[in-house]
């Protein structure tokens, strides 16, 4: 009887022990399933919690071998589980470093892009001088271009110290009243009332009603020439910041303009007031190269001039 007992008590300390090991193996497999979850939400963001099998499957087991195991299947289990961990820890730092990597391209790329947006404010907005030294007192005449064959005719209307003006090729006046234009179209009435402005050295309501003007008629040819005179009325009242960005503009958004050209020549011009000289060489560069069959004589000597002022290398 006794020898039984002890035999009962023996099994009961062996079973317990298997549950205890069986225990611990189920929580190590439970923390792995768990642990392998977060790496594939890691890994496959897109996943949406769906539990991912793996493309590589192991190979079919064989025909099971008779004979008697070197281990027990407990101990081959715990084998297996601890490898098993061992190859998720790798995992998990091989998917954290490369998340790691991940970043910091994306910070250089951030870094990069700021840089390049400063510079390009840089360019388009730098700090103000003097008006130009090769603008004179009349927008057409100052820097030849191609012009159209027709233009539309505008209502004579005087001041009281200048001639009647039909376009924007008269010669500026002094006068301190100006009148609207009448011509029955508004990109064109928009567009002489600032010339008038301008040419009566009004700069401030000049740029006004020029900054208007573009606005409100973008589809209009006049808007490349509004465009283009209130970066000279800027210009001209001694803001070459402002007159930069308002003949890039021109240039940007409508490049086929009747007074693309001019904005990149005065373009130049306003860099060189803000002792841009190597980026007024640039501007020079784009001009002959993008207009070349549309500058005349007397922009190409302006532009000799410019270059020459500007140290420009040879081209």
């Amino acid at each position: 009887m006794r020898s039984m007992l002890i035999a009962t008590t023996a099994l009961l300390v062996v079973l317990s022990g298997s549950a205890e090991a069986q225990s611990n193996i189920e929580g190590r497999v439970g923390k792995l399933e768990s642990e392998m979850r977060a790496v594939q939400r890691k890994v496959f963001p897109q996943g949406a919690g769906r539990y991912l099998q793996p493309e590589v499957e192991a190979e079919p087991v064989g025909p099971a071998q008779t004979g008697v195991p070197a281990t027990s299947a407990l101990t081959d289990l715990t084998a297996r589980v601890s490898a098993l961990e061992t190859q998720l820890t790798s995992l998990t730092g091989q998917v954290e470093q490369a998340g790691f990597g991940a970043r910091q391209v994306q910070e250089q790329f951030d870094a990069y892009r700021r840089a390049t947006d400063a510079r390009l404010k840089a360019l388009e907005g730098a700090g103000t001088a003097s008006a130009p030294a090769a603008a004179s007192a009349d927008e057409d005449a100052s820097t030849p271009a191609v012009r159209p064959a027709t233009r539309p005719a505008s209502t004579p209307v005087k001041t009281p110290a200048t001639p009647a003006r039909a376009d924007a090729d008269d010669t500026p006046a002094t006068a301190t009243a100006v009148t609207r234009p009448n011509t029955g179209d508004p990109a064109e009435d928009a567009y002489l009332y600032g010339y008038r402005l301008w040419a009566a050295k009004r700069y401030p309501e000049a740029q006004a009603a020029l900054k208007k003007a573009a606005a409100d008629h973008p589809k209009s040819r006049r808007y490349s020439y509004a465009q283009n005179l209130l970066g000279r009325a800027y210009l001209d009242d001694g803001k070459p910041s402002l007159a930069s960005m308002a003949f890039y503009d021109n240039y940007k958004k409508m490049p086929d303009g009747e007074r693309a050209p001019e904005s990149l020549f005065y373009l130049a011009s306003a860099l060189q007031r803000l002792n841009k000289q190597a980026d007024a060489c640039k501007v020079y560069d784009e001009l002959t190269d993008v207009y070349a069959a549309r500058i005349g004589a007397k922009m190409k000597a302006d532009i000799a001039a410019g270059r020459a002022t500007a140290k420009c290398k040879a081209s």
